[in-house]
This record gives structure tokens, C-alpha cells and sequence, in this order.
């Protein structure tokens, strides 16, 4: 069943996960379903719905419900009210799945035992599934399942989340499991304190009765949170995580942004020798080829940040720079909950505004959503890519640091210096408000999983490919278009762009960026990269191609080092850790916030930090011989 197929209705056959964050969940989700699924939001939220269509051994078809990650049904933010709304039959047109599978790690069963029994008490048809236990075998882990089927009153299986054939236990169950005929739960209410602490001691009670945990269980994890949770030597490390991925950004990807550009340069040359100079061989060349390949070339570098963050997510270090962060962010009145939805804006400030929704103060979730955007985002990187590459030399500092790699660090820590810097401003706002207290789970330290890297990583590049294939494309075939026509008339001196739309745009534009060193060509290429960031590097390559006189096939990037002074690449660099965002982060805002005021005061804000800075820089490197 292709994607595209999946309903995205409750029917009888469909079953809902459910676990606390870090128990494996939606690893598993993604082993049982495969291809089969889709992302969406549930109605009125944006709060992320994975769908997908399992299909077990026997051929029977199942649709399965990753929900959002929760501890208790007592919902303190928006993800876990989604859950607690699914889970109970609350939301507006969803009754309640017909089979919950609640998903634990095995290695901390105690986590996920208290909404195990929360739930229970609605009489929902349950099955316990304990994930990561080959993990908890390794630790030395014992789980009398017998024992712990009794106390629960449901099945309990065995998986591994990460591991191909890691659900087999749970596929042979659900194809013996049919749906109940007439789904009749019983109604659920809040718990007080008093249910809370009954619970607890049950969960506690269960624990002594079907678990059995080794001596020195956490020995090795605490012994790395000794250097990792350091206050000094924990942020060293961070820094070092992070200088490190900004350095294999430029050093690993090079051989095979070679080869991507060899092979788009090669097909222009083709097509421009086995076709009649005419419209439609430059719309080919130098709008298509021009525009699309040169976003294209910088996929490597794209799919090596997110291995990192992927990797780093995957490992359970994530959580732990989160806790590591709080104190430092509590002095701009944010709090280490902020850290994850920041992190998140590196590749995207879309999931990152949109995973604020973890943070229960208002106030300082609404700061985070402000800030969000300055986190340079991947759709930066092939701008500053292209701009480092034209006029950084590629070569190493003190013998090892690689010159481009420190520059693109430096633009990072712009933008994380200029968030922190709102931030305290917006505290002042604020007035004397205390931050969210952090309280997380740190999750065992683990290898990341390689299948889950690769899925990650594979979908990452379908991302990618279809904003190239989709938006990227259709804008520069909109922007060759109009920088084509109307033609220049008989007789014309210059480039024939000088005379379309685009030129006379251009001119105009000029005006309001000359006083921080843009050419026309990039006034123009700002317009449509406010539809997606990467669009300014084709839109470039489109304007440039257009403007080229008599043969001119310099690669862009020597093309602009030619043309334009180091102070207009420096003004350039900043001028994007600011602005311009891109229509879906501010769509997001005011979708998030319910105020398209709020998305409005983030536009005119960020453009006017943008234009300040870019004129700063301008005038200093100027003023420097720049």
C-alpha cells in the first residue's frame, strides 16, 4: 500500500502506541510499518501524527498510531494532552484505539509502569511491549514475564525496536488478536495526588515481585555523566561536539560535492552542444540546470550535520547537554527544556518552533518560538557554503583546523550569541519570571543504531530532493522566466536581464540594499529565497547565468569571487543569521501562537537586526580595506 493511501481515520483494525519519551517507541514504529506511512498534525494542533499500515506474517492489514511520548495521562503540555485526548476517546471524531500497545524500556520498566496503570483502569485491550530487552540482558536485567502478565492483567512481549526481526514476538500476538466488537472504555479522570502516590507504591510493589536488577547497574553510565554533566569539563565537551560537526561539514563532503558538481556541469555542456541556441535551451541551462544543480551540490554537507545530530539524538546524549544547558539558559529566563526545540531549528526552525510545544510556561515557550530562527537551519547552509568556498581559502589553521570549517563554526555561534542575546532582552520584557523547572529522563547511553541513522539520513534526502524537485524548481523556472523577458530591444547594450522584469525589479531593490553592499543580482535573489532559504543560491546561479556576456561558463562561485568585494560577502554571512524567514517558519508562528501579530513582530524584528548588522559589517570591512 503506497503512502499516499494511508486514511488517516480510527477504523477497527487500528491499533495506537504508547510509551514515554526514550522507550524506543517510534523506532519500533518504524520497524512495524515500514515505507507504509505518513506524517501529519492531528486536527486544530500541531502535534506530529505518524500513521502507517502494518502488515503482519499472516497477511493481516493493521493500521498503527505512533503518539507523542508521555509519562502519565495527567498532560502538562500539548503533546501529552494529544495523547491523553487519543487515548480516552476525547478528541473531537476519534474514538479510542482498539488495542494499545504500551511500549517501555525494559532497562527502566519503572518509567513506564505508572501509565501502564493509568491506563489499565480504563479497560482498554492492552498488550505490554518490553522494548530495548536485549539491552536489558546485557545489563543483567531479569523480568519474570509471568509474573508481570499476572500483576497487569495483559500479554507481554519482547522487542527490539532497533533490530531487523526485533518485533516478531509482537507480530505473532497480533495476528492472533481480533478487535472487540463494541469498544465500551470506561470514563478517565484526572488523578489527584493521592491516586499518583498509590500508584506509585503499586508500581513499586509489581518491581519487587517480576524484576530483578544487578548491583551497579548504573556504573558506567554514571561514571561518563561525571565528565559529560561537568559544569566545566561537560561544556568543553559540548563544544568540542559541536566544532567537530561544523569541521566534517567542509572536510568530509568535498570529494562528493566534486563529484555532484563535475556531474551538473557536465550535463550543461551537453545540452548546451546538442541544442540550438533558443528559449528553450536557456530555460534548460540557465535556469533548470544553473538553478537546481547548484542547491543540489550541497546535499553532503547537508546529510553530514544531520548525522551528527542524529547520531548525537540516538546515543542519549542529547538530553543530558539539555540538563547540562539549564543553568546557563536560566540566566536569560529560558531553561533547558529550550535546548531540544533550539537544537531542532538547526535543521529546520519549523519541527523546532513546533516542538516548543514540550514547554509548559507560556512565556518562555513564546520566547523559544522568537528565538527560534536565529539557530542557522540547513537551508542556510548552501549559502554559506557557496560564499565560504568563493572567498575563504581552503586551508588549515595551527596545522589542523580547517579554515572554512572555522568560519562556518563562527556563523553558528553568531546566531546562538544572538538568540541568547534576545533572550535576555525579552526577559526584561518579561519581568521576575521563573523558568519551567527541568525535570527529564536520561536516557542509558547506547551506540546509535545504524538502520535508524540510514532511515534518518534517507529521509532527510527525500526531503531535500523534493524541495529541490518541487519549490526550488518551480522558482527558478518562474525566475528565468522573468528574467528573460520582455527581451531587450534592437540595438540594446549590456545583458539582455538588464531590460526583463528582474532588471527593472532590480534597480529598484538596489536602492534599499546598497547601503550594506548588495548588488542588484542579490536583491533579487533575496525575493523568492523568502519561499525557501536554499532558493537564494539558485536563484544566483539563474540571474548570473542570464547576465553572462558572450560565453562566459564560470562556476558561480568564481563568478561572484570575481565580481564582488570581500565586504559584500562578509555583509552577505550576516545578513543571513538573521533574516530573511522563510513563509512556512512564520506560518508556523502563527499557527503556533494563534497571532499573526506575533509572526509579523518576529519578520520585522529579525529584518531590522538583519539590516543593522549587515551595515555594521559593510562599513567596518570597508573601512579595512575590505
Amino acid at each position: 500500500m503506497s503512502t499516499s493511501a494511508v486514511p488517516t481515520g480510527l477504523a477497527p483494525d487500528q491499533l495506537a502506541l504508547l510509551g514515554h519519551p526514550n522507550s524506543g517507541k517510534t523506532a519500533l514504529f518504524n520497524l512495524l510499518t515500514g515505507s507504509r506511512q505518513k506524517v501529519a498534525n492531528y486536527a486544530g494542533v500541531t502535534v506530529d501524527r505518524k500513521e502507517g499500515v502494518l502488515v503482519t506474517p499472516s497477511g493481516k492489514r493493521l493500521r498503527v498510531l505512533d503518539l507523542p511520548g508521555a509519562y502519565s495521562l495527567n498532560a502538562l503540555s500539548a503533546d501529552e494532552a494529544v495523547t491523553r485526548d487519543v487515548v480516552t476517546g476525547q478528541r473531537a471524531g476519534e474514538a479510542s484505539p482498539h488495542l494499545l500497545v504500551c511500549v517501555v524500556d525494559a532497562t527502566k520498566l519503572q518509567l513506564g509502569l505508572r501509565m501502564v496503570l493509568e491506563t489499565r483502569a480504563m479497560g482498554l485491550p492492552m498488550v505490554l511491549a518490553l522494548n530495548m530487552s536485549d539491552a536489558a540482558r546485557r545489563a543483567g536485567i531479569h523480568i519474570d514475564r509471568e509474573a508481570l502478565q499476572a500483576e497487569l492483567g495483559m500479554p507481554v512481549v519482547e522487542t527490539v525496536g532497533i533490530q531487523k526481526g526485533g518485533a516478531a514476538e509482537l507480530l505473532r500476538f497480533l495476528d492472533g488478536w481480533s478487535p472487540v466488537a463494541e469498544l465500551r472504555p470506561l470514563p478517565w479522570q484526572p488523578h489527584g495526588l493521592e491516586q499518583v502516590l498509590q500508584t506509585q507504591v503499586e508500581v513499586q510493589r509489581i518491581l519487587r515481585l517480576a524484576v530483578q536488577e544487578p548491583e551497579g547497574l548504573l556504573r558506567r553510565d554514571d561514571a561518563i555523566d561525571r565528565v559529560v554533566l561537568h559544569p566545566v569539563w561537560g561544556m568543553v565537551l559540548l563544544a568540542a561536539t559541536l566544532f567537530l560537526m561544523f569541521q566534517a561539514v567542509f572536510s568530509w563532503a568535498q570529494v562528493p560535492m566534486d563529484a555532484i558538481n563535475g556531474a551538473v556541469d557536465g550535463i550543461g555542456q551537453w545540452v548546451s552542444a546538442h541544442m540550438a541556441e533558443g528559449p528553450l535551451r536557456s530555460l534548460l541551462v540557465d535556469g533548470i540546470i544553473a538553478g537546481v544543480g547548484g542547491v543540489l551540490v550541497f546535499l553532503p554537507q547537508i546529510l553530514i550535520l544531520f548525522f551528527f545530530i542524529l547520531a548525537l539524538e540516538d546515543s542519549g546524549y542529547l538530553p543530558r547537554a539539555a540538563f547540562l544547558l539549564d543553568r546557563l539558559m536560566g540566566t536569560v529566563g529560558l531553561s533547558g527544556r529550550s535546548f531540544i526545540p533550539l537544537l531542532s531549528s538547526f535543521a529546520c526552525a519549523v519541527p523546532g518552533i513546533m516542538a516548543t510545544r514540550t514547554i509548559t510556561h507560556w512565556r518562555e515557550r513564546l520566547v523559544t518560538i522568537m528565538i527560534a530562527p536565529l539557530m542557522t537551519c540547513s537551508a542556510r547552509l548552501p549559502v554559506y557554503a557557496l560564499l565560504i568556498a568563493a572567498f575563504i581559502p581552503s586551508k588549515t589553521v595551527a596545522g589542523l583546523f580547517n579554515l572554512q570549517g572555522l568560519v562556518m563554526f563562527a556563523l553558528y555561534v553568531g546566531g546562538i550569541a544572538s538568540a541568547v542575546g534576545v533572550a535576555a532582552v525579552l526577559k526584561l520584557w518579561r519581568g521576575k519570571v521563573r523558568p519551567t523547572p527541568l525535570i527529564m529522563e536520561l536516557p542509558a547511553y547506547r551506540w546509535p543504531s545504524a538502520r535508524s541513522l540510514a532511515v534518518g539520513l534517507l529521509e532527510r534526502a527525500r526531503i531535500f530532493l523534493r524541495r529541490v524537485g518541487g519549490i526550488i524548481l518551480s522558482l527558478t523556472v518562474l525566475l528565468w522566466f522573468l528574467s528573460t523577458y520582455p527581451a531587450a530591444p534592437a540595438g540594446a547594450q549590456g545583458p539582455a536581464i538588464a531590460y526583463s522584469l528582474v532588471g527593472r525589479m532590480g534597480s529598484v531593490l538596489e536602492v534599499v540594499f546598497a547601503p550594506i553592499g548588495f548588488t542588484w543580482q542579490i536583491a533579487v535573489a533575496l525575493v523568492p529565497g523568502m519561499a525557501a532559504r536554499e532558493v537564494v543560491v539558485s536563484s544566483l546561479g539563474t540571474v548570473y547565468a542570464l547576465s553572462a556576456q558572450g560565453d562566459d561558463s564560470t562556476a558561480l562561485g568564481a563568478l561572484i569571487a570575481q565580481q564582488w568585494s570581500l565586504a559584500t560577502a562578509l555583509s552577505l554571512l550576516v545578513w543571513f543569521i538573521f533574516a530573511p524567514q522563510c513563509l512556512s517558519t512564520l506560518a508556523t508562528v502563527r499557527r503556533e501562537t494563534g497571532s499573526s501579530r506575533l509572526a509579523l513582530v518576529m519578520m520585522v524584528y529579525l529584518f531590522a537586526l538583519a539590516y543593522a548588522a549587515s551595515f555594521l559589517t559593510y562599513r567596518v570591512a570597508l573601512a579595512m580595506g575590505g
